[in-house]
């Protein structure tokens, strides 16, 4: 017989998420930096060192990708005893698998006990809003200029949509779904409406009628039209129901019918046309990724991104000592695999190639990536807005495509 099967609620709080006080004073982190961190006291060692986050690849088939996740490593790391020097939000950095080179993307010079703990979490800002953000990216550049809206925060943990949103719009989304998200970013959300309220009222021109009565002028009518018939079919009754008022049609699902999804574009945006309804946008969603967004952008007027950029692979960064100071002097020291020294990037702009030394002059002509951060605890850098970072970061992916961005011995 089973025993203990009395569920208890958890003393401290209603979910399994961290207080943003935890995440502050470093909880969340993994129990072998405290052993390292008790051991050192222990020795009274605590030498002031240099970690660099890097990571050597990316899970995406090129040789960038995006930071993200800058500001929150800044307020983490905000009244700690250290300097740091970082990457902007949303520049793109370069790896390549056949060097043994890298490019830091932040840099914390400290000492090691003040911050060993906080590796953790620092680590964790970064590689999940990396990977989201750079999976954006990529989706927005393949839409070539198509309305792009993030639905997938309902395929991750709660408690991750802001980030999922922010990380989306920096990469290049236009806008997003999540309501708190939208919220934290100063927009409006946007969407359509469920299959369940369609299935609720029981009728599609009924429930495509109500929408319409009852929801602010502000609301975009976009039919979703994939519920109970066919989406040719829905997608006239929508036109002939609201007519001049409907403002598009949403196909979210036929691909799960064994339908080829840009003919059933195709048919549809044919028999709105011949009825007059040229205006009406269509919008596909459902499971979309960067080969389907090639394949449909000449025919829809807009995409509902969803798992492909909230569930997108995560950047697998690191943080790893590079150099120590003993007596006043650096001294170059690392894991094996690694490279020692605290590394300088330079970029030219034009090109997009970059070049990596120990020497913190800049060479002429180009511009250094890494930048001050935090200086003795306190932010020393002005953050821009959401729409300059995300502006910033599509002018750079365009960049990229159009030329080899590469790292130079």
């Amino acid at each position: 017989m089973v025993k203990n099967l009395v569920h208890k609620d958890l003393e401290d709080r209603t979910f399994w998420i961290p207080k943003e006080e935890e995440i502050k004073q470093a909880v969340t982190t993994d129990v072998y930096f405290e052993y390292a961190v008790r051991a050192l006291e222990h020795g009274g060692i605590n030498p002031k060192v240099t970690m660099e986050v890097y990571t050597r690849k990316t899970p995406f088939e090129s040789n960038w990708a995006v930071i993200c996740g800058i500001y929150e490593v800044a307020k983490l790391l905000e009244g700690l005893p250290i300097d740091v020097d970082a990457m902007e939000e949303g520049e793109l950095f370069l790896t390549d698998s056949r060097l043994a080179l890298y490019e830091p993307v932040v840099q914390i010079t400290g000492r090691y006990r003040d911050f060993a703990k906080f590796e953790n979490p620092v680590l964790g800002f970064l590689c999940q809003s990396s990977g989201i953000c750079t999976k954006a990216a990529r989706i927005s550049h393949l839409a070539e200029g198509k309305m792009n809206i993030s639905f997938g925060t309902r395929r991750a943990h709660p408690a991750l949509a802001a980030m999922i949103e922010r990380s989306s719009v920096i990469g290049g989304l236009d806008s997003v779904s999540n309501v708190l998200g939208a919220r934290l970013l100063k927009k409006e959300p946007s969407g359509t409406m469920p299959h369940a309220f369609i299935l609720c009222v029981g009728d599609e021109v009924e429930a495509w009628k109500l929408f319409d009565r009852a929801l602010q002028k502000e609301v975009p009518r976009i039919a979703l039209v994939d519920t109970l018939s066919d989406e040719k079919i829905a997608s006239i009754n929508a036109f002939e129901a609201l007519g001049n008022k409907l403002d598009g049609v949403r196909l979210d699902t036929p691909g799960s019918r064994r339908g080829d999804l840009k003919k059933i574009v195709q048919e549809v945006r044919w028999e709105l046309r011949i009825r007059h309804g040229e205006n009406v946008k269509i919008i596909v969603s459902g499971g979309l990724d960067e080969a389907d967004i090639v394949d449909l952008r000449d025919w829809v007027d807009g995409f509902g991104i969803g798992t492909s950029v909230s569930t997108a692979p995560v950047i697998d960064f690191g943080g790893k000592i590079v150099e120590i100071e003993e007596d006043g002097r650096r001294v170059f020291r690392s894991k094996r695999g690694d490279l020692s020294g605290k590394k300088y990037v330079y970029r030219n702009e034009k090109t997009l190639s970059d070049f990596i030394t120990l020497d913190p002059k800049p060479p002429k002509n180009l511009v250094p990536l890494l930048t001050p951060l935090i200086r003795d605890g306190r932010i020393v850098r002005r953050f821009r807005s959401i729409d300059d970072l995300k502006e910033r970061t599509r002018s750079l992916v365009r960049k990229a495509s159009k030329l080899e961005p590469k790292i130079l011995l």
